[in-house]
């Protein structure tokens, strides 16, 4: 066994030395931007007719690179690929497996501002952001490794003096696994990695706006050696290759962050039995919040306002547990509005790979409709008391936006808009602020700011989320330490990142042997 796990340290970026070492590693990214990235089945590389870009979505004029896409024969194919490899790599020693994870995190420490370059260009994150994000995927490498040794281990069961039991957790199959665009790395690399490291082969299709890092991704399993077939890189049309995907008989389970739309879809069509088929599919779905701090009568106002606009606007608001409503006590309301608008009109927009960037771009042409469409609505059903307008038009900016005096049940304060974008409400007292809080049909993650015990004791039973927290904020889960996952139409609250998750990608064998 390795020595015990312990979380990636993050680079501080107020040290110039690690600014020029980033600036360092953007030159070199960019300068390999616009190369063709083929499909990879079984170790064979597979360029296709149809190809798709992936653009800078801070500079649209740039792209990052250009992607094979695949169709459903070759999701066919790569199923049958996976399926037939699972036969060997399901025997291979469980610290084996392992092994590749540290080798991997190994490299990827070595190499971590490359890989968070990237990020910018690809996702637009700023090099904290993305910094952050390439830690947390070191961390899952490590964390999973030794998750995967521990058990292995002999299981506790109770002794019977005639037999001698044992307990063992044995692969499920070919799983798919479909990674979200907003932690393109992190969230990637943990879903696949504890997908093969409990001995299951993947058909790994990316999000279709940053396949180039998952490209990247699937280029450092094969540098440490990772045996052909059991990653297959398949980037393609949802529609068309994740449907063949998620239908196949030989598909044993889906592992999903994404939409809650996609999401409620896949678990339907999984539902479904196909001709052929032996077992039930498992579906592992984290499906996205809409997730609110709420701020106590008894409370730290500057603690608050900081923990508010670090989680509102932090990656633009494109995290599933970024903070979207700000439910206050009608006594410090006002005090808390004014100090958050103080501290977001400060907050720096511009492209990502700037030094002094706090917000980037958001993802797409897409999103950047859907979130200005919801900032007319919110004046519609809010006030508008900061931002609404947008910035470079050569990137899709849109500036950090607050509306005061929503209504709790309000589109703004229901819907997951997914961009920078804070709905605040006031509420008469501390139990009215928690029955709005829970008052959608998400439960991911949500924050508590007060010096009142009693009353963070009544949110620890009554604030119905995952992932909670007091006194900080709602975001910046880390591996280990906060597992991670949501309830209701937040997902199957898999906990990513904690002793539960290798569970979901097994099944217990219960071995008795009589003398």
């Amino acid at each position: 066994m390795r020595t015990e796990f312990k979380n990636e340290v993050f680079v501080n970026f107020k040290e110039e030395r690690n600014n020029l070492a980033y600036d360092a590693a953007l030159k070199k990214v960019e300068a390999e931007l616009g190369e063709e990235y083929p499909l990879i089945i079984g170790g064979e590389r597979i360029i296709t007719d149809r190809k798709v870009a992936s653009i800078n979505p801070a500079n649209k004029a740039q792209t990052i690179g250009i992607v094979s896409q695949a169709n459903a024969d070759l999701a066919e194919k790569a199923i049958q690929t996976a399926a037939a490899t699972f036969e060997t790599w399901k025997r291979t020693d469980p610290s084996e497996r392992a092994r590749y994870l540290f080798r991997a995190a190994a490299i990827l420490r070595r190499r971590k501002h490359e890989f968070s370059a990237l990020m910018t260009f690809e996702a637009g994150k700023t090099r904290v952001e993305a910094d952050v994000e390439t830690a947390e995927a070191i961390d899952f490498l490590e964390f999973y490794g030794r998750e995967m040794q521990r058990l292995s281990l002999p299981q506790p069961l109770t002794i019977h003096e005639e037999e001698e039991n044992e307990l063992y957790y044995i692969p499920l199959g070919v799983g798919v696994v479909i990674p979200p665009w907003n932690f393109p790395l992190a969230i990637m690399a943990g879903m696949t990695t504890a997908a093969l490291v409990t001995g299951n082969t993947v058909v790994l299709k990316p999000a279709s706006t940053t396949p180039v890092i998952a490209a990247k991704f699937m280029a450092l399993l094969e540098e440490v050696g990772l045996p052909p077939g059991v990653v297959n890189y398949l980037p393609g049309p949802g529609g068309e290759v994740g449907d063949v995907l998620v239908d196949h008989p030989l598909t044993r389970f889906i592992s999903f962050t994404g939409s809650r739309d996609v999401g409620l879809r896949i678990n339907e069509r999984a539902a479904k039995t196909h001709p052929g088929q032996k077992w039930i599919k498992r579906v592992v779905a984290e499906m996205g919040g809409k997730d609110a701090i709420v701020v106590d009568q008894e409370a730290d106002l500057e603690l608050a306002a900081d923990t508010i606009t670090q989680s509102a606007f932090g990656f633009s608001g494109q995290k599933c547990s970024a903070c979207s409503r700000v439910i206050v006590h009608e006594d410090v309301y006002d005090a808390v509005l004014e100090k958050v608008v103080e501290r977001a009109s400060r907050l720096i927009m511009s492209n990502p790979a700037e030094a002094s960037a706090n917000l980037g771009p958001v993802i797409d042409e897409k999103a950047y409709a859907k979130i200005l469409e919801y900032i007319e609505i919110g004046k519609q059903e809010g006030r508008l008391v900061l931002g609404g307008g947008t910035g470079d038009p050569n990137g899709y900016f849109i500036e950090p936006t607050i509306f005061a005096d929503v209504d709790a049940t309000a589109r703004i304060s229901q819907e997951e808009i997914f961009g920078p974008v804070v709905a605040f409400t006031k509420a008469r007292s501390f139990d009215e602020a928690i029955a709005f809080a829970n008052q959608t049909d998400y439960g991911l993650t949500g924050a508590v700011i007060s010096r009142n015990g009693a009353n963070l004791e009544k949110a620890r039973r009554d604030f119905f989320v995952g992932n909670l927290y007091f006194n900080r904020k709602c975001t910046g889960a880390l591996v280990g330490t906060h597992p991670f996952g949501g309830f209701n139409m937040s997902g199957t609250d898999s906990k990513a990142g904690g002793r539960d998750y290798l569970l979901l990608f097994t099944q217990a064998k219960l071995v008795s042997d009589r003398f």
